[in-house]
């Protein structure tokens, strides 16, 4: 058995780098992906025509799911060991306890499959600092501190591969559990991003020896990784200069991942934009925002809850409607956007019921409704008050929120209309008034959610 080194031994041993080199004896054989560079516009195709992710927050908070000692935490459920004030070595025991047997990669990604979902996108480590797979860097993982004994990455990447859906990998740039990444002292090792004028001198030894060397092992070990969704660039001590060697090390060792703008230390909040001159990745990350307009001349994903929070919290059930989900992902594909939808499983592996019950709507919508959305444009069209538009090969898809009494909708005046139908029933013609620019829907064919036209 290989020994787990506790928080207060490894602070101890600081000095002499017991933190930031591998106590393992035995390296796992690398499989380095070797692929030629393609041009960014065929890098980012895929990512771009798939339009509908998913994203997975999973780890060690998933067991107090929001409560610790009778106190439960405002927001999200995965900042509780920062909001709570939980000391290093009493969350460490959670790891202990993480045992979640009712894990099944192949449910998963039937889940996201099922409901229309193109990527995966699944926290490999939060910034509690958990490893969710067999690292050679630390014991703080899956394989070495908790009795579950698995790899969830390499599941998934199974699963995943079978299926067709791309894997992706986020990953924090924060860890509070590795001294060299926190602020000097505890209780504050998350003060960086209470007060930017807190530095840990022994930053730059965990980003060269701990940080990097877990994102080769994330782009050697799994096969393809489609993105490297990062987090946590909000702290002092993380730098530009850093962001932009990470980006280069990844290209370098899977040269068509994509990578998004939280490597970068520039990002002006969660809008994805940059301040000017910066080094940007290569999408931006609204979170739980929908830009008004979208992002022009940026590919950006909005990445979204269904309830409140990320990780899994046993008191949040303010869930949305399916209704709400299958228009906001509407919304974003017209304005040019990706929707990443979150789902928080439970301690013991499964994803929530009311998150399936949802994803599972959404994936009938798009059974019938998925032209309208997969490679789909934003609208060249000003936004109707009825609902949205996407376009794609000439075609243009009125998607209507709400069906007017009189079942008779106005569209934009420059589009030419020659005929329509209903995409989930296309033998369903629709009344074309060509002068006025009119449409009428027949009678008890709308659809829950959105009806969507097909104009011609």
């Amino acid at each position: 058995m290989k020994r787990f080194i506790p928080y207060v031994l490894s602070l101890a041993l600081l000095g002499q780098g017991a933190c930031s080199t591998n106590n393992k004896t035995e390296e796992k054989e690398q499989a380095v992906v070797t692929e030629e560079a393609l041009p960014d516009d065929e890098r980012m195709a895929w990512w771009r025509d798939a339009g509908f992710g998913m994203f997975i927050h999973w780890g060690l908070y998933s067991i107090p799911a929001g409560i610790y000692k009778g106190d439960t935490v405002r927001g999200n459920a995965e900042w509780i060991m920062d909001k709570l004030d939980i000391p290093v070595e009493e969350y460490e025991k959670f790891a202990g306890q993480f045992n979640p047997v009712k894990f099944d990669a192949d449910q998963w990604v039937k889940i996201a499959k099922d409901a229309g979902m193109k990527y995966i996108v699944i926290t490999t480590k939060h910034h509690e600092g958990f490893c969710l797979w067999d690292s050679e860097i630390t014991d703080y993982d899956i394989m070495d501190a908790s009795p579950f004994k698995r790899d969830i990455l390499a599941e998934l990447a199974e699963a995943c591969e079978k299926e067709g859906i791309k894997l992706c990998f986020y990953h924090s740039i924060v860890d509070w559990h590795h001294p060299q990444a926190q602020a000097p002292l505890y209780p504050n090792y998350n003060a960086g991003q209470k007060d930017s004028t807190v530095f840990n001198p022994e930053f730059s030894k965990y980003y060269d020896n701990y940080l990097k060397p877990q994102i080769k092992e994330l782009l050697t070990n799994y096969g393809e990784v489609g993105v490297v969704w990062f987090d946590g660039d909000w702290i002092p001590d993380y730098t530009t200069e850093m962001g932009k060697e990470l980006y280069s090390f990844i290209r370098d060792i899977q040269p068509n991942t994509i990578v998004n703008n939280r490597v970068d230390k520039g990002r002006t909040g969660m809008s994805g934009m940059n301040k000017e001159g910066s080094f940007a990745g290569d999408f931006g990350t609204p979170e739980k925002e929908i830009p008004d307009t979208g992002i022009e001349g940026v590919d950006w994903e909005s990445c979204l809850t269904m309830n409140n929070t990320w990780g899994f919290k046993t008191t949040d059930h303010n869930w949305k409607s399916s209704e709400t989900l299958v228009q906001d992902l509407v919304d974003i594909v017209s304005k040019g956007g990706n929707l990443l939808l979150n789902v928080g499983p439970t301690s013991e592996g499964e994803i929530p019921s009311p998150s399936v019950e949802r994803l599972a709507v959404m994936g009938d919508w798009l059974d019938a409704n998925g032209e309208s959305i997969y490679g789909a444009e934003a609208s060249p069209f000003s936004r109707p008050d009825w609902g949205r538009y996407t376009s794609k090969d000439g075609v243009i898809y009125a998607h209507v929120f709400d069906i007017p009494n009189d079942r008779t909708i106005s569209v934009h005046p420059d589009i030419a209309i020659s005929s329509a139908t209903l995409l989930a029933s296309p033998d369903q013609a629709v009344e074309v008034d060509k002068e006025q620019h009119r449409l009428r829907l027949p009678e008890g064919i709308e659809d829950e959610a959105v009806t969507v036209i097909k104009i011609q």
